[in-house]
């Protein structure tokens, strides 16, 4: 094709882009179903993960939950089972079609995602035991609370590998059997931490900078292979009240227009977007104009912002209160 009209196809399929993302604002675009199809989740029994499970239980899926708390795990495995009876009883999945017997089922597995050999063992049991995956929701996190200085290297190391090389890992385990298939969707629960930063959470911000990136590379090789039946969904939450960052505050005058998201509104609009195919989520909305400034604006001025916020030490509290809960912790031990 001649490059001159190529590049006017190109203007076109960009605009049109626009037009058909425009629309979903007016149409609403329909949930798929999940009815019968298999949801792994990562850092299921407990925060997120366990809210995630409980939506799609609702809707019919069945789950494989990992988790490296086996006691959470099976919490969390114990209340999809309830609802499982609870809509076996009402003789309904999902919407009330009840003309397929409602069978799903709910798996557990203790898995160290931070360790790849933990990972692909634990996958190995999952194709034995379960079989193929359809969803892959990569969810687990964790933060260390300390300042870069105070650190040790070793939970720098941790919150790398389970919040971002973990994602590597999983993909690998997984992806292949959705590329021979071209059905599959991969989910990355990230954080607008990925997407901006602030002081006193270096290794956090990196990892899940790094899981942003690794998400958006996939997308594009995805795309490059032509495997359009493998849908992705990067997931890009503000702070969201679980207790991982307790403490965490801005200026007070501003507080109410930032604050932390309650966690089922956050998986409520997570899921809304996983089910409509949607590449990212940002929630609060805001966080999309964030972002946007951060790629127009000089440095200084995201920092003459940041000040008015109170979003420059908003973490200090936090790793305060984390400080003080190891303190109180040897405390307890050497007493």
């Amino acid at each position: 094709m001649n490059i001159a009209v190529e590049f006017v196809v190109v203007v076109f399929r960009v605009v049109w882009s626009f037009v058909l993302a425009g629309s979903k604002w007016i149409v609403r675009t329909r949930e798929k179903s999940v009815v019968g199809q298999v949801c792994l989740i990562t850092g299921a029994g407990s925060g997120l993960g366990r809210l995630f499970a409980k939506e799609f239980a609702r809707r019919g899926a069945s789950l494989v939950l990992w988790d490296i708390n086996r006691q959470g795990n099976e919490e969390t495995a114990e209340m999809v089972r309830e609802i499982y009876r609870d809509m076996s009883s009402k003789g309904e999945t999902t919407g009330g079609i009840q003309e397929v017997p409602f069978q799903p089922q709910v798996h557990t597995f203790v898995c160290d995602v931070s360790k790849r050999e933990s990972v692909y063992c634990t996958a190995e049991k999952v194709r034995a035991e379960v079989g193929n995956i359809d969803f892959l929701i990569n969810n687990a996190g964790v933060v260390s609370g300390h300042h870069l200085l105070e650190c040790p290297d070793e939970l720098i190391e941790r919150t790398m590998m389970v919040n971002c090389h973990a994602h590597f890992w999983t993909s690998k385990a997984f992806l292949p059997k959705m590329l021979e298939q071209n059905h599959g969707h991969i989910v990355t629960i990230a954080s607008t931490l990925g997407l901006f930063t602030t002081a006193g959470v270096e290794d956090y911000c990196a990892s899940k900078f790094g899981a942003i990136g690794f998400h958006e590379s996939l997308s594009h090789e995805l795309k490059a292979a032509e495997k359009d039946g493998i849908k992705m969904t990067l997931v890009c939450p503000f702070l969201v009240d679980t207790g991982m960052f307790t403490g965490c505050k801005i200026r007070k005058e501003m507080a109410p227009f930032f604050p932390p998201l309650k966690p089922k509104d956050c998986v409520t609009q997570a899921m809304r977007a996983i089910l409509t195919d949607q590449e990212m989520v940002c929630t609060p909305r805001a966080m999309y104009m964030v972002s946007f400034m951060k790629t127009i604006l000089p440095f200084d001025a995201i920092v003459c912002m940041y000040r008015f916020i109170g979003a420059d030490k908003c973490m200090y509290p936090f790793l305060a209160h984390c400080k003080e809960s190891m303190n109180n912790n040897d405390t307890k031990i050497t007493s």
